[in-house]
């Protein structure tokens, strides 16, 4: 997937969509973005950027930092399973977590995070498939770091730069999206 691919998948911002070029790779995309102030839609690029796995895992690393209630530990630790074993069961059971939820709660976000990666959004009963969007797990992987940052309000463009550095060394590392 290239940066403007993602950019325009994520929904970025015109301005932050006219600074990024074909030619870069998804770090230098990150980091033009975050020169420019630009954070929102750095993250946003990040987490469309990195493997799905790697999203959630990253953004699973970040909670563990967290002093979380009970049920955002497991929201947490449903999605952490699935990273450890992305099949079919484990991203299920994300799912049902996340939807039951109603995406309130950092928790339900990091859950979605896994539910989203693929299978069906359908109930399990139901015969049809309805496929996640590609980008539906960046989108939760964004809703959980957000919501984390936000928990400390005086700290939460440090916060959430903290979490940021994080992912840059995974996009560093050659990763790209699935």
């Amino acid at each position: 997937m290239s940066v403007v691919q993602a950019a325009e998948q994520m929904e970025l911002a015109e301005p932050a969509r006219a600074r990024l070029e074909p030619r870069m790779n998804p770090l230098q995309a990150v980091q033009s973005l975050l020169a420019e102030g630009q954070t929102q839609d750095a993250l946003k690029l990040i987490a469309r950027l990195l493997p799905k796995r790697y999203a959630v895992a990253w953004a699973c690393q970040c909670a563990r930092d967290m002093p979380l209630p009970l049920e955002d530990k497991a929201g947490a630790a449903l999605a952490e399973q699935w990273v450890r074993e992305p099949d079919e069961p484990q991203r299920r059971a994300a799912f049902e977590f996340a939807n039951a939820g109603g995406y309130r709660t950092i928790g339900a976000w990091l859950a979605a995070a896994a539910g989203w990666s693929g299978g069906s959004l359908a109930p399990a009963t139901q015969e049809t498939v309805v496929p996640p969007a590609e980008h539906l797990t960046a989108c939760a992987v964004v809703a959980a770091i957000n919501l984390m940052a936000g928990l400390e309000p005086a700290r939460f463009e440090q916060r959430r730069g903290e979490f940021m550095a994080r992912a840059m060394s995974l996009l560093g590392s050659g990763g790209s999206a699935h």
